[in-house]
């Protein structure tokens, strides 16, 4: 083992003993930790102010914007681990996909692949296409020191489905089309789709991650079958891509609390649960062996302090009994919550769990 090897051989030493890698791990932790999606984001001043003019695609492929943005939120509202400041669409923009992030709508797609000719657009992703990642990882991880950085990547259902039907979709009615009128070739595609994304997780944990998390932002569209039919076996091939690195794997859906079991089947280490289910009753549906994170409704910041603490009391309560938690919120920081709310949030889930 290395000098700058962990015990578990590949997380660096300086971040293996925080509080966030112990809760990922099941271990026993000094205090909950606490990290936000979306926490370097709209509802930041100062990331609004370093933004301004730059098109979202453009600001995550500046390494040193995208540094400053990523370590925003771990200056002003202390929180335990960092998310690397990114977009689930960025491999694929590597890769030559055109499209591009409209400001109020999201990803646009301007050629959806529906067609068994249109995977030959997805070719593999190498290090060299995002080389600006690596760079950004390298400012980040000496100047975070001991506190993680998580990774992230789309999972193969979300991308599929923004490639599919060109863009967000309500209904993903040209999605559910393709994977159940062509199973084989929706098949090839989430495999296709597996591989550049597990290619991306492997260059961000190279760089420094200490974790990564996945995110199947529309995956609660499926039911439980169809997602273990058409879905898991991608998912899978994810995570055991990235298994022998040795950093904690979170996976996170919205709306899958019919799904909770099958995101920890498909290798999560961690399985991230929205607000619509308690966390001891998504524990049950996960079963043991899996640390979980979450839950609090990002509505709930607009309600005033005390029914903050309120709303976190229960989440804290509903989580004691588990092997392992991680605070989070059940979705992204809304852009227009108040961002001293959520330090507020971090500084009351650290004095209520204080061990």
């Amino acid at each position: 083992m290395s000098a700058n090897q962990s015990p578990a051989g590949k997380q660096p030493t300086a971040t293996y003993d925080s509080a966030f890698l112990k809760a990922c791990r099941r271990e026993p932790v000094p205090h909950t930790p606490v990290w936000f999606m979306r926490q370097a984001g709209r509802s930041l001043p100062e990331y609004l102010k370093v933004r301004e003019g730059i098109p979202m695609l453009e600001s995550c492929m500046r390494p040193e914007l995208v540094a400053e943005i990523t370590l925003q939120p771990v200056r002003r509202h202390g929180v335990d681990a960092a998310i690397y400041f990114s977009d689930i669409v960025v491999p694929l923009k590597a890769i030559g996909i055109d499209l591009d992030i409209k400001p109020g709508v999201g990803p646009v797609i301007a050629d959806p692949i529906r067609t068994r000719a249109d995977l030959a657009r997805l070719r593999d992703l190498t290090p060299e296409d995002v080389a600006y990642v690596t760079e950004a990882f390298g400012l980040l991880t000496r100047e975070l020191g001991a506190t993680p950085l998580i990774g992230f990547a789309g999972a193969p259902f979300t991308l599929a489905s923004y490639l599919v039907e060109g863009g967000p979709s309500r209904n993903h009615e040209h999605t559910k089309a393709l994977m159940y009128g062509d199973p084989q070739l929706w098949a090839d595609l989430l495999d296709r789709l597996a591989g550049i994304t597990a290619a991306f997780l492997k260059v961000q944990i190279e760089a420094g991650a200490s974790a990564v998390q996945l995110f199947d932002s529309w995956v609660g569209a499926l039911s439980p079958a169809d997602y273990r039919r058409s879905v898991l076996p991608a998912s899978r091939k994810v995570f055991e891509a990235v298994s022998g690195y040795g950093v904690p794997r979170i996976h996170f859906g919205v709306g899958t609390g019919e799904l909770l079991g099958l995101l920890g089947e498909a290798g999560a280490d961690v399985v991230g649960v929205d607000w619509r289910v308690p966390l001891d009753e998504a524990a049950r549906r996960v079963g043991p062996g899996k640390a979980l994170q979450g839950n609090l409704d990002p509505a709930v910041l607009f309600a005033g302090r005390e029914a903050v603490e309120t709303k976190t009391r229960e989440i804290l309560d509903a989580a004691a009994g588990l092997e392992g938690h991680v605070f989070n919120l059940g979705h992204g920081v809304l852009p227009t919550t108040d961002p001293d709310a959520l330090t507020r949030l971090v500084e009351y889930v650290h004095t209520q769990t204080a061990r």
